[in-house]
């Protein structure tokens, strides 16, 4: 008896569940692609909010919707997909799944949103969505309006889906505890925008790369979007939490300003973000102002973007407004030419425990933090390239650097003054002894040169000279930074080899406007020397010119794109009356 009373329960709750499903085909939905759904996906949510709320399957198929959807409160609108769908196949064919043809709107971002999460806990999860009428020649692209939005609600969510070529892929404004869960795609304007959610929304494994199999960087829609696109907004919110989400190929990967809705207040942003990528991205993170706790970001990769001259990982703008952030055990590499740029005068800067791998691909002598203005705590952290790790400007409040660590020794350019106070960092194993500076070498391309050198290729093999070694590609501008013995002569000997390419009548070596060497004409390496005057102060910069020339130019084999001017392999200075030797090896000390 028991049993069978159990077993019509089962029942009971069986017919019921399936009472709360219901399926578009049931509604006339067709997954060819062709027919308008429009309608059919619409009657089949109306009819599970008039139930109380449901699952709206719908099954494998392309669907074509004219038209926009309205998710009502309660309802989930259920494609196939239970992780996040990814095409990458060349030349769009058939796509699997569960697939919505997006349509309406084209042309006008303020026309209604493709699909709205009406009503709070509605749910859109396992689809893939694009946009047919997208053209990869359209540059730049066609406008539209946010695939998915959310106004006015609460408890919404976006799971598995892919919006494979949206213009602004998810808009979330007055919607507090939203949830975007494995989503991927390649929005071209924006990927996600989160504006007065003031209640903690959650953002975890959002993946905005280009999928589709597109990718090229000197593609004009690419490029385009590797200058203008925003991979994630955040606006007015309180502590949105961030989880391992990664951006690739966009104008600014990650962005944090105030809102422009009136009544914000205050209309900036706070919030956790943990596990974070940004790759090839002109500034991967990008912040205007935030609340006063500020933005704690944890475990970040943050790399420049491919063949930029002047990408910035995460720069916080020159602005009267305050802004904070603190980033722990993050990791800069790549075509970077800035690591950390603090621009804010009120800014505040606490980075620790980070790793960062190089910087100065672009400005002459750019350092891996550069503080402006404001406060910062550089603390603990390895600086793996040589050259400037740190320049605090002279209207920073304060500036505490503190055990670190750097190739060739912690280097700090202070203009601050007392303001900057170092402790415990590393220091260069090389100490500059009177003695040592009357008679030295450098050898150039080899390691612990990078303290003398802006502005400088990377250190390569040197097959040019007969005896081999390391060498040094100068640009068609790159400067020496040498010390020396305040009010004393100095010859300076160059080891040096000229192409033609460089060629140009003014190639020389420089102190201020006056040439002080000629360097040969191309052909073998050979040994040029010049006379520096006696200098007030313990460093002398002098600048190398020639013409700057990029092989792939001229050669349309060739895949490097570095300037490129001549190559040097040593450096010699020798003070007036100093002895021939012994040379103090500059790269290394004794």
């Amino acid at each position: 008896m028991l049993r069978q009373l159990l077993l019509a329960a089962a029942c009971v709750c069986a017919a019921n569940a399936g009472a709360r499903e219901w399926n578009v085909t049931d509604s006339g939905a067709l997954g060819d692609g062709q027919r308008d759904c429009s309608a059919a996906f619409q009657q089949a949510m109306n009819e599970a909010a008039a139930a109380g709320g449901g699952i709206v399957n719908v099954p494998a198929g392309q669907y074509r919707i004219a038209g926009t959807l309205e998710i009502p409160g309660g309802v989930t609108l259920q494609g196939t997909f239970r992780v996040p769908p990814a095409d990458q196949r060349e030349n769009r064919p058939k796509l699997d799944g569960s697939v919505l043809l997006a349509y309406a709107g084209r042309g006008d971002v303020s026309a209604k949103p493709f699909i709205t999460l009406a009503g709070s806990m509605a749910t859109l999860a396992g689809f893939m969505i694009t946009y047919p009428e997208w053209q990869q020649s359209d540059v730049p692209p066609v406008p539209y309006p946010p695939t998915v939005f959310a106004g006015a609600v609460v408890n919404t969510g976006v799971l598995d889906c892919n919006f494979l070529n949206s213009y602004e892929a998810l808009h979330f404004e007055r919607a507090a505890r939203f949830l975007v869960r494995n989503v991927h795609g390649f929005p071209l304007f924006r990927g996600l925008y989160i504006d007065m959610c003031m209640d903690i929304g959650r953002v975890e494994n959002v993946h905005f790369w280009p999928f589709g199999g597109f990718w090229k960087p000197e593609d004009p829609m690419c490029h385009w979007v590797n200058m203008n696109g925003v991979a994630f907004d955040f606006r007015r919110q309180d502590w949105c939490y961030v989880t391992n989400t990664f951006c690739f190929g966009y104008g600014i990967g990650y962005k944090f300003a105030k809102s422009p809705v009136a009544e914000a207040a205050p209309g900036t942003t706070n919030g956790q973000l943990l596990g974070i990528g940004a790759d090839s991205c002109e500034r991967a993170v990008y912040i205007e102002e935030t609340q006063q706790g500020g933005l704690q970001i944890t475990n970040a990769e943050l790399v420049g973007r491919w063949g930029s001259k002047d990408a910035v990982c995460l720069e916080i703008a020159a602005k009267d407004a305050s802004a904070v952030a603190t980033l722990s055990n993050c990791t800069f590499w790549g075509p970077i030419d800035r690591c950390i740029w603090v621009k804010g005068k009120n800014a505040r800067l606490n980075v620790h425990a980070s790793t960062f791998c190089s910087w100065d691909v672009g400005t002459k002598g750019a350092a891996a933090i550069q503080v402006d203005g404001g406060k910062a705590i550089v603390q603990g952290n390895q600086f793996m390239q040589q050259g400037t790790d740190v320049r605090v400007a002279e209207a920073v409040r304060s500036a505490i650097l503190m055990g670190n660590q750097a190739s060739g020794g912690f280097s700090v350019e202070n203009c601050a003054g007392a303001r900057t106070q170092l402790s415990a960092n590393e220091e260069s194993p090389v100490v500059w002894t009177k003695q040592a500076k009357r008679h030295y070498r450098l050898y150039v391309g080899q390691e612990g040169d990078g303290p003398y050198l802006r502005h400088w290729n990377a250190g390569e093999g040197a097959p040019e000279w007969p005896s081999g070694g390391r060498k040094r590609w100068s640009t068609g501008a790159s400067e020496l930074v040498l010390p020396v013995q305040p009010h004393t002569r100095y010859t300076i000997t160059l080891d040096v080899c000229t192409t033609p390419a460089g060629q140009a009548p003014e190639m020389g070596l420089y102190l201020g406007k006056k040439r002080i060497a000629e360097f040969p004409a191309p052909g073998a390496p050979a040994r040029v020397s010049g006379t520096i005057p006696p200098q007030k102060g313990d460093k002398v910069t002098l600048t190398i010119r020639c013409k700057g020339f990029v092989p792939k130019d001229g050669n349309a084999a060739s895949m490097d794109d570095r300037e490129l001017g001549v190559m040097l392999r040593s450096v010699t200075m020798k003070a007036k009356r100093a002895p021939d030797a012994p040379i103090f090896p500059a790269n290394a000390g004794d």
